[in-house]
């Protein structure tokens, strides 16, 4: 998995765009895991057979694990120094086994409220440039600091 860049809250402006977070290739392996530890037993996501009975070409990844990229994605921008509110996604394609999934974020709008910063960010998971598996937002907060 490559690592995201620590960016201090300071130096956020809009239209910046925010590193990147490349998780490694979705495996049948983790389908498995994922539909265990959630509790989504729908065979779409892990027998290929019966995938293939329903016209699909074979298993695919259950949206929640993208949102799950996704959020994991917005918590490391956050770090320990914003946090994370408002977080959302709509799903776009569909991601199989062996797709590399490429979390972005722009920072679309920065205020000041009640003490406050908060950086509405738009959202993005590709499995390659152009081909979004989903879409989203998230605020991140951050207290201002008084000498």
């Amino acid at each position: 998995m490559k690592a995201i860049t620590k960016i201090p809250f300071s130096e956020l402006h809009v239209e910046m765009q925010l590193p990147p977070l490349t998780k490694p290739p979705v495996t049948r392996e983790q389908l498995v895991q994922y539909a265990q530890a959630s509790g989504d037993l729908n065979p779409l996501h892990t027998d290929d057979e019966f995938a293939k009975s329903i016209g699909m070409d074979g298993v695919i990844a259950h949206g929640m694990l993208i949102m799950g990229f996704l959020g994991q994605y917005v918590q490391e921008l956050a770090g320990t120094e914003s946090v994370v509110s408002n977080f959302n996604m709509r799903f776009g394609a569909m991601t199989k086994p062996g797709d590399v999934i490429t979390c972005s974020g722009v920072v679309k709008q920065l205020t000041e409220s009640h003490g406050e910063r908060i950086a509405v960010l738009e959202l993005i998971a590709e499995k390659a440039p152009g081909e979004k598996v989903g879409t989203g937002s998230a605020a991140l907060t951050c207290k201002i600091e008084h000498d």
